[in-house]
This record gives structure tokens, sequence and C-alpha cells, in this order.
């Protein structure tokens, strides 16, 4: 079972207020180094163009998960597994013709 489905399934055996709980890993990382972890799963080799004089999105985009955790449940799999996981399934089910290459993204 993937963490968002067993997330799901712990909450709904452990928690019964109508608060929202939200799931996710705790962690926060920059657009940048999410391009990078997305590049290095799919083995993107081209170069990744930043103009560092424009915004990179919401300065924060961590999620507080301490009533997740509190409840016991914490994620089993770290961000670059399940990107590779899921590129795999995405490789399995539409064909590498329609995987991401260097030569689609340009440069």
């Amino acid at each position: 079972m993937d963490d968002a489905a067993d997330a799901l399934v712990h909450i709904m055996t452990h928690y019964s207020d109508d608060m929202h709980i939200n799931v996710g890993t705790g962690h926060d990382l920059t657009i940048l180094d999410l391009t990078e972890l997305i590049a290095d799963v799919v083995g993107f080799k081209g170069r990744i163009v930043m103009d560092a004089t424009k915004p990179d999105g919401t300065p924060r985009k961590l999620l507080d998960t301490r009533k997740l955790a509190a409840l016991g449940w914490q994620p089993s799999i770290d961000l670059k597994e399940g990107l590779a996981s899921t590129y795999a399934w995405f490789v399995r089910r539409f064909g590498s013709d329609r995987a991401v290459r260097t030569s689609s993204l340009g440069a």
C-alpha cells in the first residue's frame, strides 16, 4: 500500500474529529531541489535553466503534519523512491516512447 492510502486508512481508524489533517512528509524542499530530483529520477541529462530574478513559488510549501504524527503515523516512502516508483509505473503503462527524454525537453 502506498503512503497516501496507508495514511487515509490510518486516519479513518484512529481519528474522528471534524478538523482536517495534513498528510505529508513534514519536510520542505525548494522548487529547484524538486526539479533536480525529478531530473535525476527520469534520467534527464540536459541543463536546468532558472531565472533567479523571478519568484520561486510560495516561500514555504511545508504542511504541518504533527497531528497525523501524534496519531502514530509516519511516511514509509521517501520522495525520491515515490517519484521513481510513479515514473516506472508511467513508463510501464504508456511505454518509453511517451516517457520524458532529454531530446524532448530542450535545453
